[in-house]
Order: C-alpha cells, then structure tokens, then sequence
C-alpha cells in the first residue's frame, strides 16, 4: 500500500499546500499536527513552520531539539552496542575464540593462523587442479587377433 501523497511531498510541495492546511488546523499544538499530518518529524516541522512565517515557543523548540538529540546519541548508542555483539567470538587477536582459560586468557584460531590455512587451501586448490590430467583407460587387447564377430 502507497503513502498518501501528502506525505510523498518534498519540502517546496509541503509549503505550498501548508499554507492552506494551516489556517483549518483545528488542534492544539501546530507543530505535531504538521509532522503527522505531512509525515515529518517534529525538528522539520519547526523549521517549515518558522520559514511560513509561524512563531513557535522558543521553549518548546528547545524541548524537541534536546529530545531529538537524545533520540539520534541512543541510536547510535544502540548501533555501537549491535555492531559489538555481532563477532563476539573475534578479536584482534584471534580469528575464532574457542573458550577462555580460568584465568581469562581467550585460546582459539589466531588470525595468522586463519590465513596460513586459508593459503594452504588454495594451494592446494591449484595444485589439485594443475595435477589432474584427462585419464583414458583403453583396454587394446581386443587387437590381439581376437576379434569378437
């Protein structure tokens, strides 16, 4: 299902069709009808709000940008977290961690060794495929003399 098209408007749409939506808003705050209504958030609400010629509480403004703020540094807080938890069985020492010890030191599959048998594979790869060689087997006794019809 589409959007409605209101809220497919780019910014210089939105202000032409605001003008007329503005004056029949009925509600109490302005700048959370707009944001729902055009689809936006509230920090560009504002701003399209201020550029119609519209004053809004220095306050409130405040108010949103602080929560917005917060929003977008727990977001990334978030993303750093995930972006943590993704590999929790690599390091920079070690390709793959296998378990601890009992004092705490990480053993597993150390990068160096990751990419000698990564090396290792492939050579042996290209060997196999340079060594094998289109084998025929033809049994040539039947020229003996014995011929079978």
């Amino acid at each position: 299902m589409v959007a409605p098209r209101r809220k497919r408007y780019n910014r210089k749409q939105r202000l032409t069709v605001a003008e007329n939506w503005v004056p029949t808003y009925e509600g109490k705050n302005i700048v959370k009808g707009y944001s729902k209504w055009f689809g936006v958030d509230k920090v560009c609400a504002i701003a399209e709000l201020e550029l119609l010629g519209y004053e809004i509480d220095p306050k409130y403004k405040v108010q949103i940008l602080k929560q917005y703020k917060a929003k977008s540094k727990a977001g990334k807080k978030k993303k750093r977290e995930e972006k943590s938890e993704l590999a929790p069985w690599q390091d920079s020492n070690f390709y793959f961690i296998a378990g601890y010890t009992s004092g705490g030191a990480p053993y597993g599959i150390t990068w160096e060794e990751y990419e000698k048998d990564i090396k290792e594979d492939n050579d042996d790869k290209k060997d196999d495929m340079n060594n094998k060689k289109l084998e025929i087997n033809v049994d040539y006794d039947f020229l003996n003399g014995d011929i079978p019809f």
